[in-house]
């Protein structure tokens, strides 16, 4: 059974064309400026099996066309990685469009089964420097980079995102390091920039859990464009999200 936090119908942002967006409960990173950290602990969410998210696929079927799809996002979708690829078999076998939105922060051989039933990965990765990486998230990144070079090596279609945090994730030298490090990468279809935003504050009230960013400024429009005329440098499809 799968742990499912919550489920957006009609997503359009998670993957090409009107998806079925499945959030998964469980979360190994603790990124400052999470906007769902009711996601993060491994127990709760609603119990579902493979056969009812597809019941639910077949029903959005008719809005999909030719683009749409399942995207599995998290939380950390990862962790759920065994119970997963019964899902995503059984939605390859009945015709959709598979997507995973992942940190990238786990490669065993459960893992690597699950890409083999993968269309399109949605790559988080959060910082190319080591030290900041950690203050961000509570995480290496270096398992990420090696789960990107893996993508890169099996050639599996991939997104790269990135956050834009004013003060955590806008150092400009950092920024070309990373455009410059994924450059080459033959597999990315394009880059996702998606500037911080204070959206979820509120759940951090409700939890009564401490929010990191509570102070933390959204980037401005000219913050945000600096960076996407930095990756244009690197990569030929740049969205702002």
């Amino acid at each position: 059974m799968l742990r499912v936090h919550s489920i957006e119908t009609f997503g359009t942002h998670e993957g090409p064309g009107i998806r079925l967006v499945v959030f998964m409960q469980g979360c190994n990173f603790y990124c400052l400026y999470c906007h769902n950290p009711d996601t993060r602990p491994l127990k709760g969410g609603t119990e579902m099996s493979s056969e009812e998210i597809i019941e639910l696929l077949k029903k959005q079927k008719p809005y999909f066309k030719d683009k749409g799809g399942l995207t599995i996002s998290g939380g950390e979708s990862l962790l759920q990685r065994e119970e997963l690829l019964d899902l995503f078999k059984k939605a390859k076998k009945a015709g959709f469009h598979t997507a995973l939105d992942t940190n990238g922060s786990i490669l065993d051989s459960d893992a690597k089964k699950l890409l083999e039933a993968t269309d399109l990965v949605l790559l988080d990765v959060k910082h190319i420097d080591p030290v900041w990486h950690q203050k961000v998230t509570s995480a290496s990144n270096a398992p990420v980079l090696q789960f990107a070079k893996y993508l890169e090596e099996n050639n599996i279609p991939m997104w790269l995102r990135y956050v834009l945090v004013p003060g955590y994730t806008d150092q400009k030298e950092f920024l070309h390091k990373w455009g410059t490090h994924f450059t080459q990468y033959k597999n990315i279809e394009r880059v996702e920039l998606l500037p911080f935003h204070t959206y979820g504050f509120y759940k951090y009230k409700e939890l009564g859990i401490e929010n990191p960013l509570e102070d933390c400024p959204i980037p401005t429009k000219k913050q945000v464009q600096e960076v996407v005329d930095i990756f244009k440098k690197y990569f030929k499809e740049v969205y702002v999200r």
